[in-house]
Formats: C-alpha cells, structure tokens, sequence
C-alpha cells in the first residue's frame, strides 16, 4: 500500500495533477500521524496495511459528509472539490463488494462465528472487518448483520 501511494504522489508531481498531489499529500500526512502514533505504542514499522485501509475508508467517510454539507448549503462547487478527491482516494481501496456479495459475505461471516443474536455481533464485525478490509461499508455491513441477527435471536 505504501509503494501504490509513494508513486501515486510521484506521478502526480510528474503530471503536475495539483488536485491529485493535494491529496496524496494529506494521505502521507494521515499516515505519517498513525505511524508515529504506532511506533509510540511499540510497532516500530508503523501501521499495517489493513490500517492503512481503514484510514483511507475513514477519509472517504469525512469527505462524503463535507460534501453533503457543501450542497445542503448551496456550495457546489466545494463539494465537487471533496467528490474529487473521494475518487482518488478509493482509487487505493480494493474492488468493493456488490450488495448480493456483502450479504453473502454477511451469511458467511455469521456461520463461521456461530452467531446466534445480536450478542454476537461484535464477533461477526471482527470476522468481516479481518477478511473484507476495504471492500465493504462496514457502517451498512453494520446494520445489515443487527437485521440479520434480529431474525435469529
């Protein structure tokens, strides 16, 4: 992940993509935080790439409330600022499961943790978010494992 980000940067120095290089750089920025943050808590090699996802999907998440904002308060032009760098950003995410595939992921997910009521869904979460990091919302992922489980508990 770090190699993809280091050249994406690199590229759009190159290409002089100044919107692409302002947001390669707050990704850098990000990930330079959580790694001296790691490294405080004793991981000496910074934060991991299933990390690293979880950052990029947390930015992701921040600029889609900024431009949801940015139109609710008639400022277009802002929000297509954050739409574009949502783009290059989920250009580092790996491909995104479709609905069918997250509820089939989700179906999964709660007979290999022999889930059996909500309980049980903090397991459930855990097995998704260590198996599909980056390839889902795990906020949908969230709500549609609570419906799944009300059915069975």
């Amino acid at each position: 992940m770090r190699e993809n980000i280091a050249a994406a940067m690199k590229q759009a120095l190159k290409d002089k993509d100044q919107a692409a290089l302002g947001t390669m750089r707050l990704i850098m920025a990000a990930l330079k935080d959580r790694d001296i943050a790691a490294r405080g808590n004793g991981n000496p090699d910074g934060i991991s790439d299933d990390d690293i996802l979880g950052l990029l999907q947390t930015m992701i998440k921040q600029r889609t409330e900024s431009a949801k904002m940015y139109n609710d308060g008639g400022r277009p032009e802002l929000a297509a600022a954050e739409e574009a760098e949502i783009a290059i950003i989920k250009g580092f995410l790996p491909a995104q499961l479709s609905d069918d595939e997250m509820t089939a992921a989700i179906a999964a997910a709660i007979e290999q943790t022999s889930a059996a009521s909500v309980k049980d869904m903090g397991q459930v979460m855990g097995f998704l978010k260590s198996n599909y990091a980056g390839q889902m919302d795990f906020s949908a992922a969230s709500q549609a494992v609570k419906t799944a489980l009300m059915g069975k508990g």
